[in-house]
């Protein structure tokens, strides 16, 4: 989000989106970013701007990000600026004999053995990282997620929207999971990236915290419970105070003072923009409900306890769209009383339909994306489908070469064809 001009809830939006790059034949894990970015701005840079979108590097020399230029005020047209990106990046690619793989893990990829850091620009981020951290696992070294940022003015939209992002962020994994495969194996798993995620900061529990975060409302409030703590923890790892910075905040969903807004953070990329961007609208629509007070008082959402919204957001971490919604009183909050057995993906059926007409998540562009993720559950479910309960190397790979074609072309994974 652009600091130039403070913008209002929900007036603008941010959207990140993170791609690895494999080998076209092998699908294994490519360290070619530096190339993509040098072979298009002429030189090894961090950032190229291509119009509305910028590529960027990541952590990881086999990962490459997409993200809006500045804030952008509508998000259907999203799908086909990144999708361009996507297609411009495909064509660098391909005659170094690689392409970009979607979905938020590799499937077989050993990050022990396989993990390049970015060697450029700010590698002494990365390295601090490393240091600290040890980035040689799943969870530095092989997640791709989407985030989404939201703006606020002052602390009062502050804390309307990080209120409603709390108690909204559990369910999340219900509608984005794309990380059922780990190390060539079901993990059990229907969001793995997220089940790693939350141990990549074992050496200091202040950076990621429960994932959800604590109920903290104002600027002042934020800095002396949450990133003050962080700072102190991390300070004897970090002689030179490189990682003394808001983005060493690990939880799902993080307050970015500099730039007022909050990143959301526990999405897993899907198989093409448009489905990324489709859940994000919907998401968008869903949390500018609960701020409006369309289902609950928003003063309401702030007594959550953490603990409670971390259970269920294990819940959909495991079982994703299947996970059972059985606190009565989290229904409540989004209208659904009187009705026990209520799933996840019932639930999300419920705010989608409860929705107004003019809702982004109904835009044209968008409305038959989300009506599919809705019906038939989210990317990790179809690649669940499809692989099989006892998938081979072989079926793995076929169903990840399809969903490679299927980022290339911008069309959805229905299926193993």
């Amino acid at each position: 989000m652009s600091s130039a001009e403070t913008l209002q809830l929900f007036q603008a939006f941010g959207v990140e989106l993170e791609y690895m790059i494999v080998d076209i034949k092998s699908l294994d894990v490519r360290p070619v970013t530096d190339r993509v970015l040098e072979a298009v701005a002429g030189e090894i840079t961090s950032d190229f701007v291509a119009g509305q979108i910028t590529w960027s590097n990541e952590l990881t020399a086999h990962v490459i990000e997409l993200k809006t230029s500045e804030p952008a005020a509508a998000l259907d047209p999203l799908p086909q600026a990144f999708q361009d990106s996507v297609t411009r990046i495909n064509s660098v690619l391909e005659p170094m004999g690689a392409r970009l793989m979607p979905s938020a893990m590799h499937p077989w990829m050993d990050p022990h053995r396989e993990l390049v850091l970015w060697p450029h620009d700010n590698s002494s981020i990365y390295e601090a990282f490393n240091r600290v951290f040890d980035c040689r696992g799943h969870g530095w070294a092989n997640l791709q997620a989407v985030h989404l940022n939201l703006p606020f003015n002052g602390d009062a939209e502050f804390a309307r929207l990080h209120a409603a992002i709390r108690v909204l962020l559990p369910i999340l994994p219900a509608l984005a999971a794309s990380s059922p495969l780990m190390d060539g194996h079901l993990s059990g798993m229907m969001d793995s990236r997220l089940a790693v995620y939350e141990q990549n900061c074992r050496r200091i529990p202040a950076a990621t915290g429960r994932v959800v975060p604590e109920p903290v409302f104002s600027s002042a409030e934020y800095h002396r419970l949450i990133l003050e703590p962080l700072y102190a923890d991390v300070a004897p790892y970090d002689a030179e105070g490189v990682l003394q910075e808001e983005w060493l905040n690990a939880r799902g969903a993080i307050a970015r003072f500099e730039r007022s807004a909050i990143e959301i953070r526990v999405l897993d990329v899907q198989e093409c923009p448009q489905a990324d961007v489709a859940i994000c609208a919907l998401i968008a629509d869903v949390l500018e409900g609960l701020t409006a007070g369309r289902w609950v008082d928003p003063a309401h959402l702030e007594a959550w306890d953490t603990e409670t919204l971390y259970a269920l957001l294990q819940a959909t971490i495991r079982d994703a769209d299947g996970a059972l919604i059985s606190d009565a009183a989290y229904r409540r909050v989004f209208g659904m009383e009187g009705r026990e057995s209520v799933t996840a993906a019932d639930l999300w059926k419920h705010l989608a339909e409860s929705l107004g007409p003019d809702a982004r998540s109904r835009h044209t562009s968008l409305r038959s994306t989300v009506k599919t993720l809705l019906e038939r559950g989210p990317l990790a479910r179809r690649i669940l489908t499809s692989v099989g309960s006892k998938p081979s190397r072989e079926r793995i790979g076929a169903v990840y070469r399809q969903l490679c074609e299927c980022l290339a072309t911008g069309r959805m994974f229905l299926g193993f064809e």
